[in-house]
Formats: C-alpha cells, sequence, structure tokens
C-alpha cells in the first residue's frame, strides 16, 4: 500500500519523537516502505549544527541509525527554511513532493488553547499534503 513513508525529525527533541518513530517503522515493516526522515534547518548556525553541511551528516547519520535499528532501508533528506520556527510547514510540505513520499508519519502534541490561534504542524500538513497524513500524538 504504501513504498515511502515520510517522518519528519526535530534533531533536537528526539526524545519526543518516540511514538511516531516506533509507528513509522512498523509501517514501513509492515509494507516494505523505505522511510525518509526530513530534517528541516537554517543556512546560518543553530545549537545543532555550525552549518546545513554539518546538519545533513548527523541527520544522515540518525537516519542510518534508525535504519538498521529497525531493519528497512532509511534515507534522509533535509530542507532549508530561513527561519525553521516559521517556515517549518513550507519546507515539509516541499519535502512531501521532493522525496516521493505517499505517507507522511509525524509527531504532534494534544492541542492546547494556542493551537485555536496558531494550527499545529500536524494540523497544516494534514490539510495540505499531497500524501496521506498520520499525525500520532505523544
Amino acid at each position: 500500500m504504501f513504498r515511502k513513508i515520510m517522518v519528519p525529525v526535530d534533531l533536537a527533541h528526539e526524545a519526543g519523537l518516540t511514538r511516531a518513530l516506533s509507528c513509522a517503522g512498523d509501517l514501513a515493516r509492515h509494507y516494505g516502505a523505505e522511510l525518509v526522515y526530513v530534517g528541516v534547518t537554517a543556512p546560518t548556525p543553530s545549537a545543532l549544527a555550525h552549518n546545513p553541511a554539518e546538519f545533513e551528516r548527523k541527520l544522515e547519520a540518525f537516519a542510518a541509525a534508525q535504519g538498521e535499528t529497525i531493519g528497512v532501508n532509511a534515507t534522509a533528506h533535509m530542507a532549508i527554511g530561513h527561519d525553521p520556527t516559521t517556515d517549518v510547514d513550507d519546507a515539509l510540505l516541499r519535502a512531501v513532493d521532493d522525496t516521493g513520499a505517499d505517507l507522511v508519519v509525524m509527531a504532534s502534541h494534544i492541542p492546547t488553547l494556542t493551537d485555536y490561534v496558531w494550527p499545529s504542524n500536524g494540523g497544516k500538513i494534514a490539510a495540505h499534503a499531497s500524501a496521506s497524513v498520520l499525525v500520532v500524538r505523544g
């Protein structure tokens, strides 16, 4: 049913991705699908990497480790956003098409009052992506 599953990841908050990573891994094994981990970074230094090339190496190492642990083919796709805080949704929507993903599995939080003012990343991706989207809470 699915051949390529895109998993947006924030390497600075890896601990909060556990359920989504597990879910994506289970689906990839079940369908024999490839996983592509997508990370969004700025072209400028950040707390995680000095430059996009360093970020890309970290993302590739993350994808390789996940693929080995899960036992599926896994790759990395880096997206650049001038301000990842505000550009992340648009960068992820472009990445759906750039990677050819037919399913997006992404982590989200339990909605709070601010989600009525500013929609969640998962909500925007689910509303506008060309692929199916599974939002995993927790």
